[in-house]
């Protein structure tokens, strides 16, 4: 092909593929330069500006503002440092569009107010400082000095402590906004300090400071077969494991087998089997990038119904 040769817009046009009227503008905005004008005033370009207007498409595609895709194509900025700046950018939006997302698909799936879903927008937005007051908040609120008197309490507040990370990805930040969102209830607070108030309690009864299964993991431990083999927990099969759970918590309580022992061992099932609980342990996994906890509530539902229809 004769690279002296000139060819009309109509010309360049087809073979580029794009309009006569966006090659104009882009011959205007200085980006395209025609070699000639024919006596009637028509542009005429050399055959170099298909690849210069192919490589215009390309960085348009890919969001690049005219200014720089002129300054590239006259070679004044290298294209892989302005490809470097724009890739940084363009992941700084990708989170952004992707959190946008999974609060937008949050608020749809939980079916929150509009109040509710401001708050969740607040929440996942906050400034790093902010987020660490508001655990500190939460676990100094619901602890309130235990964990400073037990190593074992200590090592449970642990386990309890969101990390956000400095970029979170979108399901992370997502799940932060819940956990935030359900720490500040009262409800909850109160809900989990009374949990570590019975932790506490039960420690301090047994007498000893090496740290041992709670409730929850131990009826996980005893229950798992009677699940596996479907038991009813309301059947006589049922009877070994419901006295093996009873002396489990016996020395979990810190007292002897009594009469009250069962009952007291069915209001701690009933409180440990909330699913606010599991809720909580899911999103931290989700925030910390923890593999997702059992579900203990099969195993806590299996074992409340067990003791309760022997405790009537």
């Amino acid at each position: 092909m004769d690279g002296s040769a000139l060819y009309s817009i109509g010309e360049i046009a087809r073979r580029t593929g794009l309009s006569v009227k966006t090659i104009r503008f882009y011959s205007d905005r200085g980006i395209v330069t025609p070699a000639d004008r024919t006596p009637a005033g028509y542009r005429r370009y050399t055959i170099d500006v298909v690849a210069r207007l192919e490589l215009v498409r390309t960085l348009r595609e890919l969001g690049i503002d005219l200014t720089t895709i002129r300054r590239v194509a006259d070679q004044e900025l290298p294209l892989p440092e302005v490809a470097a700046a724009h890739a940084n950018a363009l992941a700084v939006r990708i989170r952004v569009l992707r959190l946008r997302h999974a609060l937008l698909t949050a608020v749809a799936e939980r079916r929150l107010t509009p109040e509710e879903t401001d708050l969740m927008h607040q929440l996942a937005q906050l400034p790093e400082d902010e987020r660490r007051r508001l655990v500190d908040d939460f676990l100094g609120a619901v602890f309130d000095g235990h964990a400073t008197d037990d190593p074992a309490l200590t090592g449970v507040a642990r386990t309890m402590t969101p990390q956000l990370p400095a970029a979170p990805e979108a399901e992370q930040a997502r799940a932060w906004a819940e956990w935030a969102e359900l720490t500040l209830d009262p409800e909850f607070r109160a809900y989990v300090q009374h949990l570590v108030e019975d932790l506490a309690d039960e420690r301090a009864r047994s007498g000893t400071s090496v740290p041992r299964p709670g409730i929850a993991a131990t009826v996980r431990d005893l229950v798992a077969p009677a699940l596996a083999a479907g038991t009813d927990p309301a059947s006589p099969s049922a009877d070994p494991i419901v006295t093996a759970l009873v002396a489990a918590y016996a020395r979990i309580d810190g007292h002897a087998q009594d009469a009250g022992l069962r009952h007291r061992l069915l209001l701690r099932l009933e409180t440990v089997n909330d699913p606010r609980r599991e809720r909580y342990f899911r999103l931290l996994a989700v925030i910390n990038d923890w593999p997702a906890p059992e579900s203990l509530t099969p195993a806590l539902d299996w074992a409340t119904e067990a003791v309760r229809v022997r405790t009537r």
